[in-house]
């Protein structure tokens, strides 16, 4: 395993709690305390990429590259 970092929003939800959104890829979970929300969203995470990964060695046979970009001041932690 390869530890990775990821940012995530967290927000109070309106009906109490807090919903977390991960900015780098499609996940999201929620809670009712800010550690059990950070905790909720992080096991996501990992199951999806434990899933992602399953899924790519299935059906990725060409050479895998690593691209650098700029990005925006703002989408950088």
């Amino acid at each position: 395993m390869v530890a990775r970092s990821f940012t995530v929003i967290l927000e109070a939800a309106e009906e109490g709690g807090f919903v977390a959104k991960c900015i780098e890829i499609p996940v999201a979970s929620q809670g009712n305390t800010r550690k059990e929300t950070i905790a909720n969203v992080k096991e996501a995470i990992e199951g999806y990429l434990e899933v992602k990964a399953e899924l790519l060695g299935k059906t990725t046979k060409g050479e895998r590259v690593e691209v650098v970009v700029e990005a925006p001041p703002a989408l950088v932690a």
